[in-house]
């Protein structure tokens, strides 16, 4: 049997390594704890408001209408629907531009963060259909109706374009990096998110900071 290795190092301030690992591990946990709390909506007794990312609410929002491009993909998979649909994306590019006029925001900067995010949501339906093709048994034998769908995006659209507006300064300040960087990891960690749905989730957010 292999023998387990002993380290012995000691760290500059005299702490074992092992102890010093140990520390970090248990750090990360603390770090997810907080991820959840912060989606959830509610503190911990370790946290302050201070350790959640203030664009954990619009990544998430961004995070939660990219998951409709399962229910979204099913439905046209089974009705032979195309996955693109350029007249709806006008429409909701129209409405959340609209929505930027009224918040007092740039419309061109809206525009951007959406048509970033139909694609990637465009793009998560493309690697279903790709999916589904090759192994049938795996396509979904039911789906809701697209309209169901649809109402949760434009309800998820507002919501995107208010959480814009509120987190304008943050966006176009130099800590924005960082803090979107920590609330993508909150928000894809707490919603477990696949490596699909994390590189999709990565695109529909990377024109944030400006």
């Amino acid at each position: 049997m292999t023998k387990p290795i002993r380290v012995s190092r000691v760290c500059e301030k005299g702490e074992p390594v092992h102890l010093r690992t140990a520390g970090r591990t248990a750090a990360k946990t603390v770090l997810a704890s907080v991820a959840l709390a912060a989606l959830a909506g509610v503190g911990t007794p370790h946290a302050t408001a201070d350790d959640a990312s203030p664009l954990v609410p619009l990544v998430d929002a961004a995070a939660q209408r990219l998951q409709t491009a399962d229910p979204v993909a099913a439905s046209k998979f089974r009705s032979g629907g195309a996955i693109d649909d350029p007249d709806r994306e006008q429409q909701v590019i129209a409405a959340v531009t609209g929505d930027a006029t009224r918040h007092n925001i740039d419309p061109g900067y809206v525009h951007d963060v959406f048509r970033n995010q139909i694609d990637a949501t465009s793009s998560v339906e493309h690697t279903r259909f790709a999916q589904w093709k090759l192994d049938p048994a795996a396509a979904p034998s039911s789906a809701p109706d697209l309209s169901e769908s649809r109402q949760k995006i434009d309800t998820l659209n507002r919501t995107m374009v208010d959480e814009i507006a509120r987190q304008w300064p943050v966006l176009h300040s130099p800590v924005c990096r960082p803090d979107l960087d920590r609330a993508l990891d909150a928000v894809a960690t707490a919603r477990g998110f696949d490596p699909v749905y994390r590189h999709a989730l990565e695109y529909a957010t990377h024109s944030y900071c400006r």
